[in-house]
């Protein structure tokens, strides 16, 4: 019997292919729809079992939503490059590669202060389940009383790479999303659901390439490079899928249903910490 409780308990404890390709599916598809994939990231392993992989797999997974940005907006990155380097619009280009610059500094600043703090004491459920509750309803209410927004498209100003960069600061918090809060910014700062979605995804790529660089060193080594592998490739298909959807559903929808599903996945967290305790 203590043979068998042994080998359950290290299987729990193996990431095995199929899992890190399940961990890559929740990445893919929670990183850009505005449910919060760290939370998602700690609560689908939790709720089935499994033990955490850290914060340096999760990083690892961001690998595969990054590629999964520059897949999705490359013609907008080659835009921005050659105009940047000369030609009739090379102004514009440059204001934003300069908004893209200010929008990713409170993040980073953020990130590098609070990085023990958000790789640890940051993750209780219950803290978790609150930010999901709290920030998808500020994402509804929000985007109800916002009206039918502005097309930002490449002139988005300043005191909007202000706001939805401290906003984006407050994502290292699990449960709040990323593309949650700055799409709420967007919103608030008056730009339209779409655009707002854009201009989160691009904010990302950087940030998103940063922390990979970051953490690179961190990498879970006891991992196998095939699990991994697969866990990256899994997050990159399912993140085209999910940028792609959401700009879809954004031209014809609001936002509250994503209110609504954060709630529920809140409430689970509550009984599940309420039975568990």
């Amino acid at each position: 019997m203590l043979a068998i409780a042994t080998a359950a308990s290290l299987a729990d404890t193996v990431l095995t292919p199929a899992r890190a390709a399940t961990l890559g599916a929740v990445q893919g598809l929670t990183e850009f729809l505005p449910v919060s994939s760290s939370a998602h990231l700690f609560i689908v392993p939790t709720l089935l079992g499994w033990r955490y992989s850290g914060v340096a797999f999760d990083v690892a997974l961001h690998g595969g939503t990054l590629l999964a940005l520059l897949l999705a907006f490359w013609r907008d990155w080659l835009y921005l490059l050659r105009r940047a380097l000369g030609g009739s619009d090379a102004a514009t280009a440059r204001r934003m590669w300069v908004w893209l610059v200010v929008a990713t500094i409170p993040g980073a600043v953020a990130g590098k202060l609070l990085e023990e703090a958000a790789d640890t004491k940051l993750r209780s459920l219950p803290l978790q389940a609150a930010m999901l509750f709290a920030f998808g309803l500020l994402l509804w209410g929000v985007d109800r009383l916002a009206g039918r927004g502005r097309d930002e498209h490449n002139r988005p100003g300043w005191g909007l790479a202000a706001l939805m960069g401290c906003a984006q600061a407050l994502a290292l918090i699990p449960g709040v999303s990323r593309s949650g809060v700055t799409i709420t910014a967007g919103r608030a700062g008056g730009a339209s659901r779409v655009s707002s979605a854009r201009l989160s995804f691009m904010m990302a790529t950087p940030i998103t390439f940063g922390a990979v660089l970051l953490k690179a060193r961190h990498m879970p080594h006891a991992v196998a490079p095939g699990t991994l592998a697969i866990g990256v490739a899994v997050s990159a298909i399912v993140g085209m899928f999910a940028i792609r959807g959401l700009m879809r559903f954004l031209r014809h929808a609001g936002l509250g249903v994503f209110f609504v599903y954060r709630a529920a996945i809140a409430a689970l967290l509550v009984a599940y910490v309420l039975l568990h305790h």
